[in-house]
């Protein structure tokens, strides 16, 4: 399943050269992977205060290929490319129409109240699968 979110961008997200601040990508896919999780119905709140899961990023490896600017309508595209028992590995475009702009790798950890590794809720896990 590939996830769809749209993003426009900002005065705020550009740079003195008038491009799309490096970091700001993050933001972006941090920002539509929040809002796939909350599309399957998962509120992350309740996650974490009923069965102790938080998700944290383990791993980023992102390609910068072109610039966005100010007022460009971008959308990024999430799918899950691997899943174990505890982690979700995710590949994460950002488009401008047909053009990728930027490309990354994510892997995601689920941790515990502890802060440790923990298996990722079977009921999650099958969400995420479908």
């Amino acid at each position: 399943m590939m996830h769809r979110w749209p993003v426009r961008v900002y005065y705020e997200d550009t740079d003195l050269a008038g491009i799309v601040y490096y970091a700001n990508y993050l933001r972006f896919i941090e920002r539509a992977r929040t809002e796939w999780i909350r599309e399957l119905g998962i509120d992350q709140t309740r996650l974490k205060v009923e069965d102790g899961a938080v998700f944290a990023v383990r791993r980023v490896e992102a390609d910068y290929l072109l610039p966005a600017v100010f007022d460009d309508q971008l959308t990024v595209l999430t799918q899950v490319t691997r899943m174990t028992p505890a982690r979700i590995e995710l590949e994460q475009k950002v488009m401008r129409a047909d053009a990728l702009l930027f490309a990354a790798r994510v892997t995601l950890a689920c941790l515990g109240g502890d802060m440790r590794p923990r298996r990722l809720p079977a009921a999650l896990a099958e969400l995420m699968r479908s």
